[in-house]
C-alpha cells in the first residue's frame, strides 16, 4: 500500500446528527469541502439547513459576514449514498454508538474508499481497534473524538491504535489544528482519555450521595464554590441526561472488567429505571419547575441554632498551615485558644483524608465536643465542617457560628473521610495517575484534555501538584485504609511520586 497522503482537502461525514452536523460546520468554516451522508433520507439536507441557521446567528453576533455564510454553505454537499464519500481524503464516522453498525460501516468504507483515504470514528467510548475488526487496511484507521457542542469546544482526541501509521497520526494532528481545535494524542482503549478520567467526577459524587454525606445540591455547591468547578457532577448528569451518562458509565465499568474505580450505585440505576432522566423529564437528581432546579433549603435543628460564639476553643490541625487558619479565625472572633482540650469546650480540628471519629480516637479527645473543618478547600469561599455521630448541640452550634463569623459560608455534612472536596479531588487525581501509569497519554495531554474537554478548573495532575503529591497520597491512602476497598487503592504512579514529594507530571 502506498504512503497515505498528508494533504486533506475533502472530508466525508457519515452521520448527520448533532455531532456530524457540528463537525461538518467547523470543517466547512475552515475551508474544507464536505460531503455529508446519513442513512436516513433527507437528514443530510436538514442538517445543512440547521448549519445555515447556526451561521445566521454568527452573522447576528458579528462573527461572520453574509459572504462568509454563502462560501461555507457552498462547501457542504449532502449525499444520498455512502459511495459518494469514497473519493474523500478523510472520512469521519459519526453514527450511532453501536459497535456492530460501526463495524459494518468501516468494512464498507475500507473496501470502497481510495487507498489514500484516512478513516476515523468520532465514537466517545468504543475502542477503535474493535470498530476496525472487519477491515483490511487498519493502518489508516484511527479515532477523532470531538467534544459536544463541536463548534464551541476546542478539544479533539486523536486516538492511535497499535497499528495506526505515524503518517495518519500526523495528518490528523495537523487537520485538527487546521479546523481550529486543540488535538491531544491518546492511546486506544475504552473511554479514551476524557471519558475515562471524567468517570471519577461522577462516581465519587455518587458514592458521597449513597453514603448520605450530603444532598446532591450541597455536594454540587461545595464542588463549585470550594473546588472551583464550573458545574457540580449532579448538575452535569441532569443536563446531559441520565439516559446518556448512565449507559456510557456502565459500559466503561463493564469494558474495564469491572474496575472498582468506575463502579456506579444502585440509586443511580433506580432513577434511570424510573424514567427520571434529568432536565428533559423534569426530574433527575434534582426536581425541575419551569426548567429551573428546585433547591430545598437546609434545615438546622433548633437545638443547634445557638448563634453565640464560644468563649474558648482548643484547636488542632494535621498541617501547620491549617492550624494557622484556625488560630487566626478564633483570634479575630475574640475566642480564647486553649493549650489543652477541656471538658465540654469546643475542639475544632482540621484533618487530612480522615473522618472526625478517626481524629477523636487518635487524639483521645471528647467526641461530643469535636467538630472537623476542611482547611484545604474552600477556606475563603465555602467552608465544610462535620462532626462525630452524637455530637452535642452546643459545641456544634459554637463551631457553626465561629466558622461563619468572618462572613464565609459554612456548611455541615455528615462525617466523611476527606470531607467532600479532599476525597473528590484526590480520587480524580488518583485515577489520572493510573492513566499515566497505563501510558494512555502524556501529562500535558491529560491536563489539557480535562480542562478543554470537561471544563475542569485545573488538570487533574495540576490539581494534585497544587495540593502536593504527598498530600494527595495521604488522602487516598486514608480512604483506602478506611473503606478497605480497591476502589480507593493508591495508584503506583501516585505512590512513587508522593513518597518522594515529586510533581505528578514527573516521567518514569
Amino acid at each position: 500500500m502506498s504512503e497515505l497522503m498528508n494533504s486533506i482537502r475533502c472530508v466525508g461525514l457519515v452521520g448527520a446528527g448533532t455531532m456530524g452536523r457540528g463537525i461538518a460546520q467547523v470543517c466547512a468554516q475552515a475551508g474544507f469541502e464536505v460531503k455529508l451522508f446519513d442513512a436516513l433520507p433527507q437528514v443530510a439536507q436538514q442538517s445543512k439547513a440547521s448549519i445555515e441557521k447556526a451561521l445566521l446567528k454568527l452573522i447576528e453576533k458579528g462573527r461572520l459576514t453574509d459572504d462568509d455564510r454563502q462560501a461555507i454553505l457552498s462547501r457542504i454537499h449532502p449525499c444520498e449514498a455512502l459511495d459518494n464519500l469514497f473519493q474523500c481524503d478523510l472520512v469521519i464516522e459519526a453514527a450511532i454508538e453501536n459497535l456492530e453498525i460501526k463495524r459494518e460501516l468501516f468494512k464498507s468504507l475500507d473496501e470502497g474508499c481510495k487507498e489514500q483515504t484516512i478513516l476515523v470514528s468520532n465514537t466517545s467510548a468504543i475502542p477503535i481497534s474493535s470498530i476496525a475488526a472487519l477491515t483490511t487496511h487498519r493502518q489508516r484507521i484511527a479515532g477523532l473524538h470531538f467534544m459536544n457542542p463541536v463548534p464551541l469546544m476546542k478539544l479533539v482526541e486523536v486516538i492511535q491504535t497499535p497499528v495506526t501509521s505515524a503518517s495518519v497520526v500526523q495528518s490528523l494532528l495537523a487537520f485538527s489544528a487546521a479546523i481550529g481545535k486543540t488535538p491531544i494524542l491518546v492511546k486506544d482503549g475504552p473511554g479514551f482519555l476524557v471519558g475515562n478520567c471524567a468517570r471519577a467526577f461522577y462516581t465519587e459524587a455518587l458514592r458521597l450521595l449513597k453514603e448520605c454525606i450530603a444532598s446532591p445540591a450541597l455536594i454540587d455547591r461545595i464542588i463549585r464554590e470550594a473546588g472551583g468547578y464550573r458545574m457540580g457532577p449532579f448538575e452535569v448528569i441532569d443536563l446531559v441526561g441520565l439516559d446518556v451518562n448512565y449507559p456510557s458509565s456502565k459500559a466503561l465499568f463493564e469494558d474495564s472488567f469491572f474496575e472498582p474505580r468506575y463502579q456506579l450505585t444502585s440509586g443511580y440505576k433506580l432513577l434511570v429505571e424510573a424514567g427520571f432522566l434529568g432536565r428533559k423529564t423534569g426530574m433527575g437528581f434534582y426536581r425541575y419547575e419551569d426548567g429551573q432546579a428546585v433547591i430545598e433549603p437546609v434545615s438546622v435543628p433548633e437545638a443547634q441554632m445557638n448563634t453565640g460564639l464560644p468563649r474558648s476553643a482548643w484547636l488542632w490541625a494535621e498541617k501547620s498551615s491549617g492550624l494557622e487558619m484556625l488560630t487566626s479565625l478564633a483570634k479575630k472572633a475574640g475566642v480564647v485558644v486553649l493549650k489543652e482540650p477541656s471538658p465540654g469546650v469546643l475542639c475544632l480540628v482540621a484533618p487530612i483524608g480522615r473522618d472526625t471519629v478517626s481524629v477523636v480516637k487518635q487524639l483521645g479527645i471528647d467526641p461530643g465536643s469535636t467538630v472537623a473543618v476542611d482547611t484545604l478547600y474552600g477556606w475563603s469561599s465555602h467552608r465544610t465542617f462535620m462532626a462525630c455521630p452524637g455530637v452535642r448541640p452546643e459545641p456544634l452550634a459554637h463551631a457553626r457560628t465561629l466558622l461563619a463569623s468572618d462572613g464565609v459560608v459554612a456548611s455541615q455534612i455528615n462525617d466523611s473521610p476527606g470531607f467532600i472536596m479532599q476525597r473528590f479531588q484526590a480520587v480524580i487525581t488518583n485515577l489520572a495517575c493510573d492513566l499515566m501509569q497505563q501510558g494512555l497519554a502524556s501529562a500535558d495531554a491529560l491536563n489539557q484534555g480535562m480542562k478543554l474537554g470537561f471544563n475542569f478548573p485545573q488538570g487533574p495532575l495540576e490539581a494534585g501538584d497544587a495540593l502536593g503529591s504527598e498530600t494527595v497520597l495521604t488522602i487516598v491512602q486514608a480512604l483506602y485504609d478506611f473503606y478497605e476497598e480497591d476502589r480507593y487503592r493508591p495508584s503506583p504512579w501516585l505512590k512513587r511520586r508522593g513518597r518522594l514529594g515529586l510533581s505528578l507530571t514527573t516521567p518514569d
